[in-house]
């Protein structure tokens, strides 16, 4: 099975009648990842409205955000409430998910939203591949590309699986924030701890959603990642960097301290998976190098990514060429330079304390990462208020949360 035969074709131009009003962009998402798409599209003179929802309302403190609107909960209201905007003006917007669900949402309506709007995310058909870790991992294989090994547990025992340990649950999608979700992972270190965790996440999960997973060894220096803009599965622009820090450190939901680097193996295995995927608009491919030498899918996030930002510092500016692209205008094809650096102090902080604790980080090791040129996640001279309300703004969503019994 050729992985051409195995991931269908890529989207087609939405209508023109999505192009003939003056556009502007609709960020979807209030996160620190909305955050970056709002600097970088607002710097440029374009038009940004901020669709906030859930706790994280940090985009919506942004000098760059012309209007914020409350985006509702349930997928069928958000179509509809998308559509309304497009009759109330804002025809031929260019939408930008930020998080995994809303990007979905964008790709299972695709055809009706592209009616309407330019979008950065592609049609189901291509963005499932993506977003499905079993699918990722099925075409990865077809490609001859390594991932860890897993089982696929179904509805059937566990027990009868012999998985080795340690090893990891984890969810093969994201369609809603719970423990295992909010998670990422969770670690089991016997037959015993991996039935009753298997049973656990059943209450949260749909059992043949979960996998099980080899635990790979190794720290922040094994954990890879490539970034790119793609348009059909050809790269338009990308990036390769190395999570060196990431909150929780062992699983990483989120990446705390992140440093371009050259690496052509990469970025030759991520271009080879992402053009098999057709895969249209902004992705991360994130692998980790086994002890062994291999080096080993994990992930595909297919939208913007949490260090992006980074891109910007190393001479490539994401957002704005998505932008672009759904334009339909032509991309000079550009990659970021190596050796730039990326922090968010809020929580790498936090979690270096901890590693440095524990003995697995130096405490002068942290400190000269942090020396010279740093990109910050937040903080920005010509917008100073996110920074400023970021830890209020997280306090407040950490306390609603508790009182919830959400998890955190």
């Amino acid at each position: 099975m050729s992985a051409h035969s195995t991931a269908p074709a890529g989207r087609s131009s939405p209508p023109l009648r999505s192009r003939t009003r003056a556009t502007g962009a609709l960020v979807i998402g209030g996160d620190y990842r909305a955050l970056g798409l709002v600097r970088s599209l607002g710097r440029r003179g374009i038009p940004v409205e901020v669709l906030a929802h859930g706790d994280d309302l940090l985009a919506t403190h942004s000098r760059y955000v012309r209007l914020s609107r409350a985006f509702p909960e349930t997928d069928e209201a958000r179509v509809a409430f998308l559509l309304e905007l497009a009759q109330e003006g804002l025809a031929g917007w260019t939408i930008f998910p930020s998080g995994d669900e809303t990007a979905a949402l964008v790709a299972r309506h695709h055809d009706r939203l592209a009616e309407w709007f330019l979008l950065t995310t592609p049609g189901w058909d291509v963005f499932r591949w993506a977003y499905d870790k079993r699918l990722t991992y099925r075409l990865a294989e077809t490609l001859g590309l390594a991932a860890p090994r897993t089982w696929y547990p179904g509805n059937g025992e566990v027990s009868e699986l012999g998985v080795r340990f340690p090893a990891i649950l984890k969810p093969a999608v994201k369609t809603s924030l719970n423990p295992l979700t909010v998670a990422k992972a969770w670690r089991v270190d016997s037959p015993g701890e991996l039935e009753a965790r298997f049973a656990e996440a059943s209450t949260f999960v749909p059992p043949e959603e979960i996998m099980i997973q080899e635990l790979v060894p190794g720290d922040g220096g094994q954990q890879l990642s490539y970034a790119a803009l793609c348009g059909d599965g050809s790269v338009l622009a990308d990036i390769v960097a190395r999570r060196t820090r990431q909150y929780p450190p062992d699983f990483g939901r989120a990446s705390t301290f992140v440093e371009s680097i050259a690496a052509p193996e990469i970025a030759d295995v991520g271009r080879r998976l992402l053009t098999a995927m057709r895969f249209d608009g902004l992705v991360e491919v994130e692998f980790k190098r086994h002890p062994d030498g291999r080096l080993l899918v994990l992930d595909v996030n297919p939208r913007v990514w949490g260090w992006h930002t980074l891109a910007i510092a190393a001479g490539v500016d994401f957002p704005f060429l998505a932008w672009e692209h759904a334009q339909g205008r032509t991309i000079r094809f550009a990659r970021a330079e190596p050796g730039r650096r990326w922090v968010r102090l809020s929580t790498d902080v936090p979690t270096s304390v901890r590693e440095i604790v524990r003995g697995r980080l130096s405490a002068r090791s942290y400190l000269r990462t942090l020396l010279g040129g740093v990109e910050g996640a937040i903080f920005a001279r010509d917008d100073p208020a996110p920074a400023l309300l970021e830890l209020p703004l997280l306090a407040r969503t950490l306390l609603r949360r508790m009182l919830r019994g959400s998890p955190v």
